[in-house]
Protein backbone atom coordinates (compact mmCIF):
# COMPACT_ATOMS: atom_id res chain seq x y z
CA UNK A 1 0.00 0.00 0.00
CA UNK A 2 1.47 3.40 -1.01
CA UNK A 3 1.90 6.35 1.34
CA UNK A 4 -0.60 8.43 -0.65
CA UNK A 5 -3.32 5.79 -0.16
CA UNK A 6 -2.59 5.55 3.56
CA UNK A 7 -2.69 9.32 3.90
CA UNK A 8 -6.06 9.42 2.15
CA UNK A 9 -7.40 6.72 4.50
CA UNK A 10 -6.15 8.66 7.50
CA UNK A 11 -7.88 11.84 6.32
CA UNK A 12 -11.13 10.03 5.59
CA UNK A 13 -11.23 8.28 8.95
CA UNK A 14 -10.45 11.53 10.71
CA UNK A 15 -13.31 13.24 8.92
CA UNK A 16 -15.72 10.44 9.86
CA UNK A 17 -14.69 10.54 13.50
CA UNK A 18 -15.00 14.33 13.52
CA UNK A 19 -18.50 14.19 12.00
CA UNK A 20 -19.66 11.59 14.51
CA UNK A 21 -18.28 13.66 17.34
CA UNK A 22 -20.14 16.81 16.22
CA UNK A 23 -23.37 14.83 15.78
CA UNK A 24 -23.02 13.27 19.19
CA UNK A 25 -22.35 16.63 20.80
CA UNK A 26 -25.39 18.22 19.19
CA UNK A 27 -27.67 15.38 20.28
CA UNK A 28 -26.43 15.15 23.80
CA UNK A 29 -26.41 18.90 24.41
CA UNK A 30 -30.19 18.75 24.26
CA UNK A 31 -30.30 16.49 27.30
CA UNK A 32 -29.56 17.16 30.96
CA UNK A 33 -26.29 17.93 32.77
CA UNK A 34 -25.54 14.25 33.14
CA UNK A 35 -25.64 14.07 29.37
CA UNK A 36 -23.06 16.86 29.16
CA UNK A 37 -20.74 14.87 31.39
CA UNK A 38 -21.17 11.91 29.11
CA UNK A 39 -20.37 14.15 26.14
CA UNK A 40 -17.09 15.18 27.77
CA UNK A 41 -16.19 11.56 28.42
CA UNK A 42 -17.06 10.47 24.88
CA UNK A 43 -15.16 13.39 23.36
CA UNK A 44 -12.08 12.59 25.44
CA UNK A 45 -12.30 8.93 24.40
CA UNK A 46 -12.69 9.87 20.74
CA UNK A 47 -9.75 12.26 20.91
CA UNK A 48 -7.60 9.54 22.45
CA UNK A 49 -8.68 7.09 19.78
CA UNK A 50 -8.00 9.62 17.03
CA UNK A 51 -4.48 10.16 18.38
CA UNK A 52 -3.89 6.39 18.44
CA UNK A 53 -5.28 6.07 14.92
CA UNK A 54 -3.04 8.88 13.67
CA UNK A 55 0.04 7.21 15.21
CA UNK A 56 -0.87 3.82 13.72
CA UNK A 57 -1.43 5.28 10.29
CA UNK A 58 1.76 7.36 10.48
CA UNK A 59 3.68 4.18 11.35
CA UNK A 60 2.01 2.37 8.46
CA UNK A 61 2.99 5.19 6.09
CA UNK A 62 6.63 5.05 7.27
CA UNK A 63 6.71 1.27 6.87
CA UNK A 64 5.19 1.53 3.39
CA UNK A 65 7.74 4.15 2.37
CA UNK A 66 10.62 2.01 3.72
CA UNK A 67 9.31 -1.04 1.88
CA UNK A 68 8.88 1.01 -1.28
CA UNK A 69 12.45 2.28 -1.10
CA UNK A 70 13.78 -1.21 -0.42
CA UNK A 71 11.82 -2.71 -3.31
CA UNK A 72 12.97 0.06 -5.65
CA UNK A 73 16.64 -0.34 -4.66
CA UNK A 74 16.52 -4.14 -4.97
CA UNK A 75 14.74 -3.83 -8.31
CA UNK A 76 17.56 -1.65 -9.62
CA UNK A 77 20.22 -4.03 -8.24
CA UNK A 78 18.58 -7.11 -9.70
CA UNK A 79 17.87 -5.39 -13.02
CA UNK A 80 21.43 -5.80 -14.32
CA UNK A 81 23.76 -8.72 -15.01
CA UNK A 82 26.86 -6.51 -15.28
CA UNK A 83 28.97 -6.96 -12.13
CA UNK A 84 30.18 -3.36 -11.99
CA UNK A 85 26.60 -2.07 -12.25
CA UNK A 86 25.32 -4.47 -9.58
CA UNK A 87 28.11 -3.54 -7.15
CA UNK A 88 27.65 0.18 -7.80
CA UNK A 89 23.88 0.02 -7.22
CA UNK A 90 24.35 -2.07 -4.07
CA UNK A 91 26.78 0.49 -2.66
CA UNK A 92 24.41 3.36 -3.45
CA UNK A 93 21.52 1.45 -1.89
CA UNK A 94 23.54 0.72 1.26
CA UNK A 95 24.30 4.42 1.73
CA UNK A 96 20.65 5.29 1.09
CA UNK A 97 19.10 2.90 3.63
CA UNK A 98 21.58 3.81 6.40
CA UNK A 99 22.37 7.47 5.56
CA UNK A 100 26.05 6.47 5.61
CA UNK A 101 28.93 8.56 4.25
CA UNK A 102 30.67 5.68 2.48
CA UNK A 103 30.22 2.02 1.61
CA UNK A 104 32.45 -0.87 0.57
CA UNK A 105 31.96 -4.37 -0.83
CA UNK A 106 34.65 -7.01 -0.65
CA UNK A 107 33.94 -10.23 -2.54
CA UNK A 108 35.71 -13.39 -1.43
CA UNK A 109 38.36 -14.92 -3.69
CA UNK A 110 37.57 -18.26 -5.29
CA UNK A 111 41.03 -19.70 -5.45
CA UNK A 112 44.73 -19.07 -4.98
CA UNK A 113 44.96 -17.22 -8.31
CA UNK A 114 41.73 -15.26 -7.87
CA UNK A 115 42.20 -11.92 -6.11
CA UNK A 116 39.34 -10.54 -4.00
CA UNK A 117 37.13 -7.98 -5.74
CA UNK A 118 36.75 -4.68 -3.88
CA UNK A 119 34.34 -1.88 -4.83
CA UNK A 120 33.56 1.27 -2.89
CA UNK A 121 31.85 4.65 -2.86
CA UNK A 122 32.93 7.57 -0.68
CA UNK A 123 36.17 5.86 0.33
CA UNK A 124 39.18 4.52 -1.58
CA UNK A 125 39.11 0.81 -2.42
CA UNK A 126 42.91 0.58 -2.69
CA UNK A 127 44.12 -1.77 0.00
CA UNK A 128 40.77 -1.61 1.77
CA UNK A 129 39.78 -4.39 4.14
CA UNK A 130 36.18 -5.18 5.03
CA UNK A 131 34.96 -5.23 8.63
CA UNK A 132 35.24 -8.83 9.80
CA UNK A 133 33.68 -11.00 12.49
CA UNK A 134 35.10 -12.60 15.64
CA UNK A 135 38.49 -14.39 15.50
CA UNK A 136 36.89 -17.78 16.20
CA UNK A 137 35.44 -17.87 12.69
CA UNK A 138 31.77 -17.57 13.64
CA UNK A 139 29.63 -15.60 11.22
CA UNK A 140 27.61 -12.86 12.95
CA UNK A 141 24.54 -11.33 11.34
CA UNK A 142 25.71 -7.75 11.91
CA UNK A 143 29.08 -6.32 12.97
CA UNK A 144 29.54 -2.78 14.27
CA UNK A 145 32.96 -1.28 14.98
CA UNK A 146 34.34 2.09 16.07
CA UNK A 147 37.70 3.66 15.21
CA UNK A 148 39.85 5.88 17.43
CA UNK A 149 42.83 7.97 16.33
CA UNK A 150 45.84 9.34 18.19
CA UNK A 151 45.54 12.55 16.17
CA UNK A 152 41.92 13.06 15.09
CA UNK A 153 41.45 14.88 11.79
CA UNK A 154 38.52 15.94 9.68
CA UNK A 155 37.22 13.34 7.23
CA UNK A 156 38.32 10.24 9.13
CA UNK A 157 36.06 7.19 9.39
CA UNK A 158 34.70 6.84 12.94
CA UNK A 159 32.29 3.90 12.77
CA UNK A 160 31.51 1.01 10.51
CA UNK A 161 28.60 -1.36 10.11
CA UNK A 162 28.98 -4.64 8.22
CA UNK A 163 26.78 -7.53 7.14
CA UNK A 164 27.67 -10.72 5.26
CA UNK A 165 26.66 -11.30 1.65
CA UNK A 166 25.35 -14.86 1.44
CA UNK A 167 23.68 -16.47 -1.57
CA UNK A 168 22.31 -19.97 -2.05
CA UNK A 169 25.81 -20.99 -3.21
CA UNK A 170 27.40 -19.82 0.06
CA UNK A 171 29.37 -16.80 1.27
CA UNK A 172 29.76 -14.14 -1.39
CA UNK A 173 31.53 -11.40 0.58
CA UNK A 174 30.88 -8.52 2.96
CA UNK A 175 28.94 -5.27 2.65
CA UNK A 176 30.08 -2.39 4.90
CA UNK A 177 28.95 1.19 5.48
CA UNK A 178 30.85 3.93 7.30
CA UNK A 179 30.28 7.31 8.95
CA UNK A 180 32.71 10.19 9.40
CA UNK A 181 30.57 11.81 12.08
CA UNK A 182 32.23 11.16 15.50
CA UNK A 183 28.83 11.49 17.22
CA UNK A 184 26.96 9.18 14.84
CA UNK A 185 26.04 5.63 15.86
CA UNK A 186 24.29 3.12 13.65
CA UNK A 187 21.13 1.84 15.34
CA UNK A 188 19.49 -1.58 15.25
CA UNK A 189 16.97 -0.50 12.61
CA UNK A 190 19.74 0.61 10.24
CA UNK A 191 21.47 -2.74 10.80
CA UNK A 192 18.24 -4.54 9.94
CA UNK A 193 17.74 -2.52 6.75
CA UNK A 194 21.34 -3.12 5.66
CA UNK A 195 20.98 -6.87 6.31
CA UNK A 196 17.75 -6.97 4.26
CA UNK A 197 19.49 -5.16 1.40
CA UNK A 198 22.43 -7.58 1.56
CA UNK A 199 20.06 -10.54 1.51
CA UNK A 200 18.40 -9.30 -1.67
CA UNK A 201 21.66 -8.23 -3.35
CA UNK A 202 23.74 -11.36 -2.66
CA UNK A 203 22.14 -13.51 -5.35
CA UNK A 204 22.33 -10.69 -7.90
CA UNK A 205 26.03 -10.21 -7.14
CA UNK A 206 26.76 -13.95 -7.41
CA UNK A 207 24.87 -14.22 -10.72
CA UNK A 208 26.67 -11.19 -12.15
CA UNK A 209 30.03 -12.59 -11.06
CA UNK A 210 29.33 -15.94 -12.70
CA UNK A 211 28.26 -14.16 -15.88
CA UNK A 212 31.46 -12.10 -15.86
CA UNK A 213 33.59 -15.23 -15.36
CA UNK A 214 31.80 -17.00 -18.22
CA UNK A 215 32.20 -13.96 -20.46
CA UNK A 216 35.91 -13.73 -19.66
CA UNK A 217 36.40 -17.37 -20.61
CA UNK A 218 34.56 -16.72 -23.87
CA UNK A 219 36.88 -13.75 -24.55
CA UNK A 220 40.09 -15.77 -24.14
CA UNK A 221 42.05 -17.69 -26.72
CA UNK A 222 42.27 -21.29 -25.49
CA UNK A 223 45.85 -21.85 -26.67
CA UNK A 224 47.63 -18.69 -25.52
CA UNK A 225 45.37 -17.33 -22.78
CA UNK A 226 45.37 -13.94 -24.52
CA UNK A 227 42.19 -12.15 -25.53
CA UNK A 228 40.76 -13.53 -28.75
CA UNK A 229 39.97 -11.91 -32.11
CA UNK A 230 36.37 -11.03 -31.25
CA UNK A 231 37.39 -9.34 -28.01
CA UNK A 232 40.17 -7.48 -29.84
CA UNK A 233 37.80 -5.91 -32.37
CA UNK A 234 35.20 -5.05 -29.71
CA UNK A 235 37.87 -3.45 -27.52
CA UNK A 236 39.51 -1.59 -30.39
CA UNK A 237 36.13 -0.13 -31.38
CA UNK A 238 35.43 0.95 -27.80
CA UNK A 239 38.89 2.47 -27.29
CA UNK A 240 38.72 4.33 -30.61
CA UNK A 241 35.38 5.87 -29.61
CA UNK A 242 36.75 6.82 -26.19
CA UNK A 243 39.93 8.35 -27.64
CA UNK A 244 37.92 10.45 -30.12
CA UNK A 245 35.42 11.55 -27.47
CA UNK A 246 38.04 12.69 -24.94
CA UNK A 247 40.75 13.69 -27.42
CA UNK A 248 43.12 10.97 -26.19
CA UNK A 249 45.95 9.19 -27.96
CA UNK A 250 45.67 5.52 -28.91
CA UNK A 251 48.43 3.28 -30.21
CA UNK A 252 48.28 -0.10 -31.93
CA UNK A 253 50.88 -2.71 -32.81
CA UNK A 254 50.13 -5.74 -35.00
CA UNK A 255 52.86 -8.37 -35.36
CA UNK A 256 53.45 -11.99 -36.29
CA UNK A 257 56.21 -14.58 -36.00
CA UNK A 258 58.41 -14.64 -39.09
CA UNK A 259 58.30 -17.81 -41.20
CA UNK A 260 56.12 -19.62 -38.68
CA UNK A 261 54.58 -21.83 -41.39
CA UNK A 262 58.04 -23.28 -41.99
CA UNK A 263 58.39 -23.85 -38.24
CA UNK A 264 55.12 -25.82 -38.19
CA UNK A 265 56.24 -27.88 -41.17
CA UNK A 266 59.55 -28.63 -39.47
CA UNK A 267 58.48 -29.49 -35.91
CA UNK A 268 54.76 -30.30 -36.31
CA UNK A 269 51.66 -28.42 -35.21
CA UNK A 270 51.70 -29.63 -31.61
CA UNK A 271 55.20 -28.31 -31.03
CA UNK A 272 54.26 -25.22 -33.03
CA UNK A 273 51.32 -24.62 -30.70
CA UNK A 274 53.68 -24.90 -27.73
CA UNK A 275 55.94 -22.29 -29.33
CA UNK A 276 52.96 -19.95 -29.84
CA UNK A 277 51.95 -20.35 -26.20
CA UNK A 278 55.52 -19.58 -25.05
CA UNK A 279 55.71 -16.53 -27.33
CA UNK A 280 52.42 -15.27 -25.87
CA UNK A 281 53.74 -15.74 -22.33
CA UNK A 282 56.84 -13.72 -23.16
CA UNK A 283 54.65 -11.10 -24.77
CA UNK A 284 52.62 -10.74 -21.58
CA UNK A 285 55.80 -10.12 -19.59
CA UNK A 286 56.69 -6.90 -21.45
CA UNK A 287 53.34 -5.18 -22.09
CA UNK A 288 52.11 -2.53 -19.66
CA UNK A 289 49.22 -3.25 -17.33
CA UNK A 290 47.09 -0.76 -19.29
CA UNK A 291 47.81 -2.47 -22.64
CA UNK A 292 45.50 -5.11 -24.08
CA UNK A 293 47.35 -8.03 -25.75
CA UNK A 294 45.35 -10.25 -28.11
CA UNK A 295 45.77 -13.13 -30.54
CA UNK A 296 44.01 -12.11 -33.74
CA UNK A 297 44.60 -15.33 -35.68
CA UNK A 298 47.23 -18.01 -36.38
CA UNK A 299 50.59 -16.56 -35.40
CA UNK A 300 49.36 -12.95 -35.62
CA UNK A 301 49.05 -10.84 -32.47
CA UNK A 302 48.02 -7.28 -31.59
CA UNK A 303 48.33 -4.95 -28.64
CA UNK A 304 45.90 -2.08 -28.09
CA UNK A 305 47.71 0.73 -26.27
CA UNK A 306 45.47 3.35 -24.58
CA UNK A 307 47.01 6.78 -23.90
CA UNK A 308 49.90 5.95 -26.25
CA UNK A 309 51.23 6.98 -29.66
CA UNK A 310 53.76 5.83 -32.27
CA UNK A 311 56.74 6.33 -29.97
CA UNK A 312 55.35 4.00 -27.28
CA UNK A 313 54.26 1.45 -29.91
CA UNK A 314 57.78 1.41 -31.43
CA UNK A 315 59.29 0.97 -27.97
CA UNK A 316 56.98 -1.98 -27.34
CA UNK A 317 58.07 -3.52 -30.65
CA UNK A 318 61.71 -3.46 -29.55
CA UNK A 319 60.85 -5.01 -26.18
CA UNK A 320 58.86 -7.73 -27.92
CA UNK A 321 61.65 -8.42 -30.40
CA UNK A 322 64.21 -8.68 -27.60
CA UNK A 323 62.11 -10.98 -25.38
CA UNK A 324 61.02 -13.31 -28.18
CA UNK A 325 64.27 -13.57 -30.12
CA UNK A 326 66.55 -13.30 -27.11
CA UNK A 327 66.58 -17.05 -26.47
CA UNK A 328 65.26 -20.17 -28.26
CA UNK A 329 61.59 -21.13 -27.92
CA UNK A 330 61.47 -24.89 -27.47
CA UNK A 331 61.94 -26.91 -30.65
CA UNK A 332 61.15 -23.83 -32.73
CA UNK A 333 64.52 -22.30 -31.87
CA UNK A 334 65.08 -18.58 -32.16
CA UNK A 335 62.17 -16.67 -33.67
CA UNK A 336 61.87 -13.09 -34.85
CA UNK A 337 58.85 -10.88 -35.35
CA UNK A 338 57.69 -8.33 -37.91
CA UNK A 339 55.28 -5.59 -36.94
CA UNK A 340 53.16 -2.69 -38.06
CA UNK A 341 52.53 0.21 -35.67
CA UNK A 342 49.97 3.00 -35.90
CA UNK A 343 48.53 5.91 -33.95
CA UNK A 344 44.85 6.82 -34.13
CA UNK A 345 44.04 9.71 -36.50
CA UNK A 346 41.00 12.01 -36.29
CA UNK A 347 39.33 10.38 -39.32
CA UNK A 348 40.03 6.79 -38.19
CA UNK A 349 37.42 4.30 -37.09
CA UNK A 350 38.41 0.94 -35.62
CA UNK A 351 38.40 -0.77 -39.03
CA UNK A 352 40.59 1.78 -40.83
CA UNK A 353 42.88 1.99 -37.79
CA UNK A 354 43.47 -1.77 -37.78
CA UNK A 355 43.89 -1.89 -41.56
CA UNK A 356 46.60 0.79 -41.47
CA UNK A 357 48.58 -1.13 -38.85
CA UNK A 358 48.04 -4.45 -40.67
CA UNK A 359 49.22 -2.98 -43.99
CA UNK A 360 52.32 -1.64 -42.21
CA UNK A 361 53.01 -5.20 -41.03
CA UNK A 362 52.98 -6.44 -44.62
CA UNK A 363 55.37 -3.64 -45.64
CA UNK A 364 57.73 -4.86 -42.90
CA UNK A 365 57.47 -8.38 -44.33
CA UNK A 366 58.22 -7.16 -47.84
CA UNK A 367 61.21 -5.16 -46.56
CA UNK A 368 62.93 -8.29 -45.24
CA UNK A 369 61.15 -9.24 -41.99
CA UNK A 370 62.44 -8.89 -38.44
CA UNK A 371 61.48 -5.21 -38.35
CA UNK A 372 58.58 -2.80 -37.87
CA UNK A 373 57.04 -0.18 -40.12
CA UNK A 374 54.72 2.64 -39.14
CA UNK A 375 51.37 3.13 -40.83
CA UNK A 376 52.86 6.24 -42.47
CA UNK A 377 55.40 4.09 -44.30
CA UNK A 378 58.50 4.69 -42.18
CA UNK A 379 60.74 2.03 -40.67
CA UNK A 380 60.49 1.98 -36.89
Amino acid sequence: MSSSILTAICAALGAVVFALTITLVLVLRRSNRRGEERVSTVVATLEQRMDELARELAGAVDRAEDEGRRSRVLGEIQGSINLDDVLSRTLEGACAVTSADAALIRLTSRGADDAPIVASVGVSADGAEAVTGPPDGTRPTIVQVSYSYAEPAEGLIHRGLAVPLISAAGAVGTLCVYTRDPERRFDADEGRRLAELAGGASTAIENARQFRDARQLADLDALTGLHNRRYFHETLSRECARAHRYNRRLGLIVFDLDDFKDVNDRIGHLSGDAALAEAAERMRSVVRSADIPCRVGGDEFAVVMPESGLEQAEQLFHRLQDIISGRPIGQAGRLRISAGVAELKPDDDSVSFFERADQALYRAKDAGKGRAFTADGHAA
